[in-house]
């Protein structure tokens, strides 16, 4: 039965996860080993892992679109689906522990630390975020170190250790990790505001936008569970490799072919882990050089042609070498990625980057000559930074005969291609889900809730579901604290924009829920709402930024708390503990997000300056206000609404490898996928070459190469290597930071390391200074006469 999975999706957004991976299980039986080791290594396609035994996914039996999953076997024991009959357990425990003390100090520490981290590295470029699987990992060793040595006493009638360290207290560990390890999205709004407009509000504001727009969209997901969790063909591709991971932790039995030899993955994970913490310090610190490593420009360090291409701070990346981990996994750690998606994304990135980008930027396209061909920022005239608070008036509303007097907008080539990229990923991930999957997903829209419940569903009946109240109450105050937080202060933000932005999201949980639960691809609403609130109310940055918030992220939230509520499902945790440990663990995250942030606000010097010594750039925050100065004040005044055509590319460009196979279905055009090759270059800027091709190039040498030739290694290690190298990446910069940059004002090494050649190469010449091609003429500006 075809249906689509990836080989770890667990750190990598779901939304860039494409369909041709069709399933074709080799073992129908959970209980049948693959004994023949060599055929298995022949197979493409994703591995799950279980205590039984492993299951190649073939990637290029993808023939028929319109299979129907219906046709899978009925059985009272088991799901109807292989795909989860493969990777999940049909039988539950519920004699052991659940949701101990233990459970909640190693979840909240892990939801203090991880959302503190992952903070602390969102506004510093390069950045590698902590993920889920991290925590997934080192809370196993923890738990059974706790099982181990703590005394089993009670202590005002709690028991302090509960016994041996199970399985569902791991599950539940590694959500209240995950649920909130992201930067929270109105954490850009803060920001924003306190760089682009210097509004500096109280915590107050801050944690009532932050707690509302994270919390309100739960109770969306917690209403439409019964839709997207119970029904047995909501299956959540995602979820079966963490299930997998965490039966094949708990069991000790490693993918088909019972017990590897050679280390055991925990110690390989500290080889890894201190290797990684040592190395960062020669890119990190001692020789950055090897981090920015423009080895042409070095040669031609004020030739302004050569920065555009070949630089890595406001060019192409062509020089293409780097040194640092962060550098490569910025976009997501490629041992995670399958290959197929790896070639997409590249193949994208060649395409509108390497060959489309320098022929707009070359031709002068939207004036392009006049500013670096990649930047985050958004241009005056004057090839000046946009001072947005020249066209706002003292309400923060945009005043039209000042942005008359004063510029308009203009935006790198690299800028503009990713909204035109963004606008075409909308369209074709919709016409690529309706041409490959709209059987599938009609029928199992019309099914969902009326099919017969599985093993799963009848096991988890056992437990008291969370009642629909509880969900009413959650949004009626975040509701609340939404109102108060736009009502309070001066946000521009009508109380009917709110509801509106609210209504779009829930309008959307279903369907895109359904679409994600069965394709692996999320569609993003952040690029609609931008384009609703800035016809919508025109002129007001602010309300524009929290629009888009509240209708993007909401219901972003609501199928993430849905997808761990799947997860759940399948480990059999009762539901109630479920939903407590998400809300109080989402909750911590953000209050420690915005804690963080403050803290580095007031003692970072620079803090969001292009300049900032330590990379404390903050990439998502330029990109955000660029896009609120875009969206709320002056589009469609800017001169990049061609872009818009992008919409209509969108929608043709999915046809064309569907009619190919239609008509040749061996053809290669069978591992084309539109929505991977439009979303996958979402981060340029400030991402350029030199985060997508070595990626692509590690990628290729660990998912295909060591994949193909050493799966049984593979298998063992893969995913345990791209966990220890973010943790040691992480730890050592902090420590490199807190250690070496931070004391004594950053003067530590000002006149010897910090001061010789490796460390200042890269901050020099036309590439770090963002020199544009052409300078201003005599009139001393660019552009058109009026605007």
């Amino acid at each position: 039965m075809p249906f689509e999975l990836d080989s770890d999706v667990s750190a990598f957004p779901l939304h860039r996860l494409g369909p041709k991976q069709s399933i074709e299980l080799e073992s129908e039986s959970s209980k049948e080993k693959l004994a023949d080791e060599e055929r298995v290594r022949r197979l493409s396609g994703a591995t799950v892992l279980t205590d039984y035994h492993s299951v190649e996914i073939d990637s290029s039996n993808f023939d028929d679109p319109n299979l129907d999953p219906s046709q899978a076997a009925e059985f009272d024991d088991e799901s109807p689906y292989p795909e989860v009959r493969s990777a999940v357990a049909n039988t539950d425990d519920q004699s052991i522990p659940v949701l101990t003390l233990r459970t909640w100090v190693i979840g909240l520490a892990w939801a203090i630390v991880m959302p503190g981290v992952n903070q602390f590295f969102f506004f510093r470029y390069p950045s590698v975020p902590i993920t889920g699987i991290v925590a997934q990992l080192l809370s196993f060793p923890l738990g059974r170190l706790w099982a181990a040595y703590l005394p089993r006493i009670r202590i005002l009638g709690v028991s302090l250790n509960p016994g041996p360290f199970t399985i569902k207290e791991h599950v539940l560990i590694t959500i209240m990790a995950s649920v909130g390890a992201q930067s929270a999205y109105a954490t850009d709004i803060v920001a924003v505001q306190r760089v682009y407009y210097n509004q500096k509000y109280s915590f107050s504001y801050q944690w009532f936008i932050m707690i509302s727009s994270q919390l309100i969209g739960f109770s969306a997901g917690g209403i439409a569970r019964r839709f997207l969790v119970s029904p047995p063909s909501m299956i959540w591709p995602a979820t079966l490799v963490s299930c997998a991971l965490f039966n094949t932790l708990h069991s000790q039995q490693y993918a088909g072919i019972g017990h590897l030899g050679g280390i055991s993955r925990e110690r390989f994970f500290g080889y890894v882990f201190t290797c990684s913490f040592l190395w960062y310090f020669f890119p990190g610190y001692l020789f950055q050089a090897l981090s920015y490593f423009s080895w042409v420009t070095w040669i031609y360090p004020e030739d302004a042609v050569i920065a555009q291409l070949f630089g890595y701070v406001h060019g192409m990346g062509m020089s293409v070498i780097t040194f640092d981990w962060s550098q490569i996994a910025y976009i997501g750690s490629p041992l995670a990625t399958p290959w197929w998606a790896s070639a997409n994304i590249f193949g994208g990135f060649v395409l509108f980057y390497w060959l489309i980008t320098p022929i707009l930027y070359f031709t002068n396209t939207w004036y392009s000559l006049y500013m670096p061909i990649s930047s985050r920022l958004s241009y005056d005239n004057k090839q000046q930074s946009y001072n947005v608070s020249r066209i706002l008036t003292k309400e923060y509303t945009f005043d039209a005969q000042a942005y008359r007097d004063y510029s308009p907008v203009f935006l790198s080539t690299t800028f503009a291609m990713s909204y035109g990229l963004s606008f075409a990923s909308i369209t074709a991930t919709l016409v690529h889900a309706f041409i490959y999957f709209r059987k599938q997903i009609i029928h199992q829209a019309r099914r969902s809730l009326r099919e017969q419940a599985d093993i799963h569903a009848r096991l988890m009946n056992r437990y008291p579901q969370v009642p629909d109240l509880w969900y009413l109450a959650l949004f009626a105050v975040m509701f609340a604290l939404g109102v108060i937080s736009i009502e309070l202060w001066p946000t521009d933000m009508p109380v009917w924009a709110f509801v509106i932005a609210l209504l779009i999201a829930f309008t959307y949980v279903i369907p895109c829920g359904m679409i994600q639960a069965i394709t692996n691809q999320q569609i993003g609403l952040n690029v609609v709402t931008e384009l609703i609130i800035g016809y919508a109310l025109p002129g007001r940055p602010i309300a524009m930024m929290m629009f888009k918030t509240w209708g993007y992220i909401t219901m972003t939230q609501a199928l993430t708390f849905t997808a761990d509520f799947k997860l759940g499902h399948y480990m059999k945790i009762p539901p109630r503990q479920m939903f407590w440990c998400q809300i109080v663990a989402t909750a911590l995250a953000g209050s420690t997000q915005l804690a963080v942030q403050a803290w580095m606000f007031e003692n970072i010097p620079d803090m969001c300056s292009q300049t900032q010594k330590d990379g404390f750039t903050c990439p998502s925050t330029a990109v955000f206000g660029s896009a609120s100065i875009i969206w709320g004040c002056s589009f469609p005044a800017a001169n990049c609404t061609t872009l818009l055509f992008f919409f209509l590319i969108g929608a043709v460009a999915p046809i064309i490898p569907w009619l190919v196979m239609k008509r040749y279905p061996n053809s290669f055009m069978r591992y084309i996928n539109f929505p991977l090759i439009f979303n996958g270059t979402y981060l340029i800027p400030p991402a350029t070459a030199v985060n997508y091709v070595p990626w692509a190039l590690v990628g290729f040498i660990f998912q295909f190469v060591i994949r193909r030739r050493n799966f049984s290694w593979w298998t063992k290690y893969n995913y345990v290597t791209s966990a220890a190298l973010d943790a040691g990446l992480a730890v050592s910069a902090c420590f490199i930071f807190f250690v070496l940059q931070y004391p004594k004002n950053g003067t530590i090494g000002l006149h010897t390391v910090q001061s010789w050649w490796g460390n200042r190469v890269w901050r020099t010449g036309a590439d770090y200074n963002g020199t544009p091609v052409r300078g201003l003429g005599p009139e001393g500006t660019f552009g058109p006469s009026s605007w």
